[in-house]
């Protein structure tokens, strides 16, 4: 029963916190710095995917080093696929994992065990989180289930983010224009 008060006070503080948020980069940081510290985690990342390169692009990390973080592109047709299949993905020993794209920088890293789950909005995988654990994890299916609810939240949160400033960016170009109009008109 004490697991279920970190999960739920995860969600409780995680929401409130990116129901403020206006910017997306800002939800992603909450979100991985949440993560990170409710599941006691070496470090916990969110990756955008960038549809041109197939690429998951780093938006926001929370306890990895800058070396770690710049170790090369994650290509996310080739590599862990929960960006690409929907689906979480548990990896028990990343030394011991063909997914693992940099199993030499995680073991530098400090990182044994990782878990990917997708970031989804809209019915479409936007992106991903992946949590990173120094010793070896078996991810409980409430860890996972948790996990997955936190990257919908994230997910959401983002787009909304997104929509807020397209909003805010059209209603400052509609009343620029409309000064100019009643500017224009007044000659």
């Amino acid at each position: 029963m004490e697991n279920h008060t970190i999960y739920y006070d995860t969600i409780t503080r995680l929401t409130t916190a990116i129901s403020q948020c206006k910017d997306p980069e800002e939800v992603a940081l909450i979100t991985a710095e949440s993560v990170k510290t409710a599941f006691k985690a070496k470090g916990c990342s969110i990756f955008i995917v960038n549809r041109e390169t197939h690429e998951l692009g780093l938006v926001a990390s929370s306890g990895l080093s800058h070396e770690y973080l710049n170790k090369g592109p994650i290509h996310f047709m080739q590599t862990i696929k929960e960006a690409k299949d929907a689906v979480p993905i548990a990896i028990y020993d990343v030394m011991d994992d063909p997914r693992i794209e940099y199993p030499e920088e995680a073991k530098k890293e400090g990182i044994a065990s990782l878990l990917g789950v997708p970031i989804i909005s809209h019915d479409k995988i936007i992106g991903a989180l992946r949590l990173y654990s120094e010793k070896p994890w078996e991810f409980s299916l409430n860890d996972i289930t948790l996990i997955q609810a936190v990257a919908l939240i994230c997910g959401m949160a983002m787009d909304m983010c997104r929509m807020y400033k397209g909003y805010k960016s059209s209603i400052e170009m509609l009343k620029n224009m409309r000064g100019k109009d009643t500017y224009s008109s007044g000659k």
